[in-house]
């Protein structure tokens, strides 16, 4: 169920963006790659790990770089950094012992990453947005 809520919402916010024009600047996914790169590092202090907020950080920062390159250079970088976010949440408890995860939460933040990553490819793609500045 989370799997399938975390990838209509992602849909769902795409749509959205694009109707209303926020993702009409190269900003919006970029933006949304830091926020969602900060959501574990908000789960570590909820549990008051210190352990889990370092290694979060540390995590979290490597995401936050790619997405300031990715508005920098190429919005294809953000594409990238999205799925492999992705792909992070599904082996993230094998990486990092953080408590403050809730349970459906790799799932639904896995779903919503590579669904928001493939709705940017998209754009890109069809030239609705510009992949470089």
């Amino acid at each position: 169920m989370a799997f399938l809520v975390g990838l209509i919402l992602a849909i769902c916010v795409g749509i959205f963006a694009t109707v209303v024009g926020l993702d009409r600047d190269r900003a919006f996914y970029p933006t949304v790659t830091i926020v969602i790169a900060s959501l574990y590092v908000l789960f570590a202090v909820m549990a008051n790990s210190t352990h889990a907020l370092l290694s979060e950080l540390a995590m979290g920062t490597a995401f936050i770089v790619a997405a300031v390159l990715g508005f920098r250079r190429s919005l294809w970088i953000v594409v990238l950094a999205l799925t492999a976010h992705g792909a992070q949440d599904f082996v993230h408890s094998s990486l990092i012992v953080n408590p403050g995860v809730p349970a459906w939460w790799p799932a639904f933040c896995g779903a919503y990453d590579v669904a928001a990553a493939l709705y940017l490819a998209w754009l890109i793609r069809s030239r609705r947005v510009q992949a470089a500045s």
